[in-house]
């Protein structure tokens, strides 16, 4: 009789010990997640995130369902570049929608397009970005000087994108840049960091 009750109490024991075990391995579960979750959101907001191309007016450069990285860190550190690929929320009540454009001008800059060709400060600008030479000037048929935070930006398809052209869109401000599209990740075939220059 008494081997049988030091039996039960050491079952119990051991019961009680591989209870207090999986409750660890729970917490150790939970604890893990949480830490996962942290980092990936601490990513998302400061280093850099997903964004997927909606439409073809960065075509040649960028395809529509093409899914980039986009990167943070750099604009912290210095200021958005000519030529940089950026991405930009386009209208400060829609936090969801973004766009996908190309830097031409600079803050302080005068920007013109003058039938097909792009002046800035009065020089004509050389780049080969465009997929098709400019048919419509928008607004900058006239010359537009840019503000101390402001950006004019234009898609690659010139002739399919809704960009600084028009008024719609406009100025980007400078707040309104979330960052530099850094490497595509769809489709694989294509995979690889993104050229700006």
């Amino acid at each position: 009789m008494m081997k049988q009750n030091e039996d039960i109490k050491e079952d119990s024991k051991v019961e009680e010990v591989e209870q207090i075990n999986y409750m660890k391995d729970i917490m150790h579960m939970v604890l893990y997640f949480l830490v996962v979750i942290a980092i990936f959101g601490f990513i998302n907001i400061f280093v850099g995130e997903h964004v997927e191309v909606n439409g073809s007016s960065m075509e040649s450069t960028l395809q529509n369902e093409n899914h980039l990285i986009l990167e943070k860190v750099s604009y912290r550190l210095h200021e958005p570049e000519r030529f940089d690929v950026i991405v930009f929320r386009p209208f400060e009540n829609n936090k969801k929608l973004y766009f996908i454009k190309r830097i031409i001008a600079l803050p302080g800059e005068t920007v013109q397009i003058k039938g097909s060709d792009i002046y800035i400060n009065n020089k004509l600008l050389k780049e080969n970005y465009g997929k098709d030479p400019i048919e419509d000037g928008g607004i900058a048929k006239d010359p537009i000087t840019l503000g101390k935070d402001e950006y004019f930006v234009l898609g690659d398809n010139r002739n399919n994108s809704k960009d600084s052209r028009f008024a719609e869109v406009g100025l980007v401000q400078r707040d309104s840049i979330i960052g530099r599209t850094w490497f595509r990740i769809w489709p694989l075939n294509e995979i690889g960091v993104l050229k700006h220059r």
